[in-house]
C-alpha cells in the first residue's frame, strides 16, 4: 500500500476527540497509537487489544506522523472528514 493510500485511512471528525486525527472514523486516535508504540507496544499487541484495527491502520499512523514531522501541511497529508 502506498503512503497516499495509507493516509486515506486517517480521518477527522469534529465530534470525535475534538477533530484530532483518528483511524477510519473510529474512536482510535493516531496520537494514542503513536504513544503506545513509543511506550514499546508491538503491532501484534495493538491488533490483539483493538480488534477493529488492521496492520495497515498502524502503518497509516506512522505515515501520518512522518508527514507531520517532515513539516508537510495537513492539506498535503490528506486528512479528510469522515
Amino acid at each position: 500500500m502506498t503512503e497516499k493510500q495509507l493516509l486515506k485511512r486517517i480521518t477527522t471528525n469534529s465530534e470525535i476527540f475534538s477533530g484530532k486525527p483518528i483511524i477510519r472514523g473510529m474512536r482510535i486516535s493516531v496520537e494514542m497509537i503513536i504513544s503506545l508504540l513509543a511506550q514499546g507496544a508491538t503491532v501484534s499487541e495493538l491488533l490483539d487489544d483493538y480488534p477493529d484495527l488492521e496492520a495497515d491502520d498502524i502503518q497509516a499512523c506512522l505515515a501520518y506522523a512522518h508527514a507531520v514531522i517532515a513539516h508537510d501541511s495537513l492539506d498535503s497529508v490528506g486528512v479528510g472528514a469522515y
